[in-house]
């Protein structure tokens, strides 16, 4: 109970409550009626949904969407994305049609997990690294740091924290998270809206990317096939690595909210590990839907490193597939911790 406390204060106290409103358009004569209390549901309760007619036209035919899926009137909410949804009704009446629609928030059905660790290995890292985003990649460590003037991309053997290859970006640019897939790496910057994409054996800049709906850039990861990168809000983007443009996004919920400030990105058995900024939790979220199903409280770590006037807050998470063991270190740590997760 009390390790649940803690994480409640370091991790799930900022989860907001974000429920729509049943206000709808303007000069339509209907609204929507749901049985959601302040407009939010749970996954897998039943949205019963009917239409107020104070002008008692005479309706044809109602059908109703759920962010652009037909939904029935009394719909159970299974295989739905958590979150702030779009909920739509399409009346025909007296041989006219409106389409009136707001918002409904859907939350996860349970609390999340809570999980400790346990330190296995303790490595070197560069104590000026401000680290963004860490990531394996055939046993050797990728980093992206940042800072305007200070980021980075670099390799390292992680067990020496002897810097292999380094690459400086433009000061213009401020570093943030990376990830490799089919030999290319994708580094975010923050606010110029633009990643890069190298190659990743000679780190030779072969094109960039814009965000467009994402505005920022905070961390990034995949799953083999689709990127996924957060802005720093509770949205997790989808991003097609071949055409590199978003495709859509999760947000990331729980039972009781939202999360927002999510940040270092890393993909690790079918879920998304995500810490959150200014915090020392990690999230572990489904990629299908948002729900976050765990937290691990990492805060005691940042106490076991040397203590001086630039350390910053933890931010670096790298899963080794070899070791079956995640990585974690912090910006401008001098420490690189390899850890067991454990569940209580």
């Amino acid at each position: 109970m009390r390790t649940f406390k803690l994480l409640t204060i370091i991790f799930l106290a900022s989860f907001i409550i974000s429920c729509g409103s049943n206000t709808t358009q303007k000069k339509n004569d209907f609204s929507i009626i749901t049985n959601a209390k302040n407009n939010a549901l749970r996954l897998g309760e039943a949205l019963n949904l009917s239409i107020k007619n104070p002008k008692n036209h005479k309706i044809e035919s109602v059908s109703y969407t759920l962010n652009e899926k037909p939904i029935t009137e009394k719909t159970t909410l299974t295989n739905t994305k958590l979150g702030e949804q779009t909920l739509e009704a399409t009346i025909t009446f007296d041989g006219e049609t409106q389409t009136i629609s707001q918002k409904l928030t859907v939350l996860n059905n349970a609390s999340p997990k809570v999980y400790t660790y346990k330190i296995i290995n303790v490595y070197p890292h560069d104590i000026t690294s401000y680290t963004q985003g860490l990531e394996f990649f055939n046993g050797e460590l990728y980093e992206s740091t940042g800072q305007h003037g200070e980021s980075k991309l670099r390799k390292t053997n992680y067990k020496t924290g002897e810097v292999l290859k380094d690459v400086n970006l433009d000061q213009a640019y401020f570093g943030e998270g990376l990830t490799i897939l089919k030999n290319k790496v994708y580094q975010l910057t923050w606010q110029s809206g633009t990643g890069f994409v190298y190659d990743v054996n000679t780190f030779e800049k072969t094109g960039s990317f814009k965000y467009n709906n994402s505005k920022e850039g905070w961390g990034i990861c995949n799953d083999t096939k689709t990127l996924y990168k957060s802005d720093g809000t509770e949205k997790i983007w989808t991003i097609n690595p071949e055409t590199l443009t978003e495709a859509g996004y999760i947000q990331a919920y729980h039972n009781q909210g939202k999360v927002v400030g999510l940040n270092e990105l890393e993909w690790v058995n079918g879920k998304i590990y995500a810490n959150r900024y200014q915090k020392n939790g990690v999230a572990i979220i489904n990629p299908l839907n948002g729900a976050i199903e765990g937290v691990i409280d990492f805060s005691p770590l940042k106490k076991k490193v040397t203590q001086h006037k630039g350390l910053d807050v933890l931010n670096g998470i790298a899963y080794n597939p070899e070791t079956k063991t995640l990585f974690i270190t912090g910006k401008r740590w001098d420490k690189l911790f390899e850890v067991e997760i454990i569940k209580e």
